[in-house]
């Protein structure tokens, strides 16, 4: 089985409290794109899982695919293994979701291939174990999200293009979260309203402030339309009407900067092939 494990972009991101468990509540809104990791599976007869990802610097037990892989054969006591082999496109530290997607788009390839028949709200709740950008990907729909991501409502998105830069360095979500000066209470909304208005991220301050090439990042493509961070960084994005403008931007992108274009899209590759 061939699967496009697909990026996420955070159109907004808003802070609006602190749990006692030092979570952060928040209200976001997730675009999936038609852009990701061409990921590889193979179910075998033994129970071992091999998990290769080329260009990923990362013990393959920390592996979110690898960790996926091994949830999912505790949980449903499956006897038999499987090849994963994918080469690592979206950026590490990047704020698209790249682990994330992989381990949901592993739950969602291996419940096929191993005939476990489980639903798509146990995988959910499966991933959630995982991280809390998981979720979203295994429900595999563009959705506004509360709680800590987890409280998801599908939505569906007009079609836009994107133009997404990834400056030359690695953010560290817990630095972000952990920084004094992050906004932790911009008061709630409703979703009508970011339909209507918009929204921001909370994050974009402090990690424009803690790295100067995403500050960089988002002053040059702020040229071309309104630029924006996604999640918690590094990568930078704005939107177009479509893949033509989008194209004339990321002709122009200096060699200092790594980028891609992508459409928007309501319903994930994963589980477009999966219908």
């Amino acid at each position: 089985m061939k699967l496009l494990s697909p990026a996420k972009l955070n159109l907004m991101l808003h802070i609006i409290g602190r749990r006692s468990d030092g979570y952060h509540e928040l209200q976001t809104l997730f675009q999936l794109l038609d852009y990701g990791d061409t990921m590889h599976f193979e179910a075998t007869d033994s129970s071992e899982l091999n998990v290769d990802c080329a260009g990923l610097q990362l013990p393959v037990q920390q592996n979110l695919a690898y960790r996926a892989a091994y949830l999912l054969q505790q949980h449903s006591q499956c006897q038999r293994g499987a090849s994963i082999k994918w080469l690592k496109q979206l950026p590490s530290g990047g704020g698209l979701g790249g682990g994330s997607s992989n381990a949901a788009t592993t739950l969602l390839a291996l419940n096929r291939l191993w005939d476990l028949h489980l639903s798509i709200d146990a995988l959910a709740t499966l991933g959630q174990q995982l991280g809390a950008d998981v979720p979203v990907f295994v429900r595999g729909h563009s959705a506004w999200a509360e709680g800590i991501g987890e409280k998801l409502l599908p939505v569906d998105l007009p079609e836009r293009w994107y133009v997404v830069l990834k400056p030359a360095c690695h953010v560290a979500t817990a630095q972000v979260f952990a920084n004094e000066q992050l906004t932790r209470n911009t008061p709630p909304i409703k979703i009508a309203t970011v339909f209507a208005q918009g929204g921001h991220n909370d994050c974009e301050t402090v990690v424009r402030q803690l790295y100067p090439a995403v500050d960089k990042a988002l002053i040059w493509l702020n040229k071309f339309s309104q630029a924006k961070l996604t999640g918690t960084g590094a990568c930078v994005f704005a939107d177009f009407a479509n893949e033509q403008q989008a194209n004339t931007v990321i002709r122009q992108l200096p060699d200092k900067w790594q980028g891609f274009i992508a459409k928007g899209v309501n319903i994930s590759p994963v589980h477009a092939a999966l219908a």
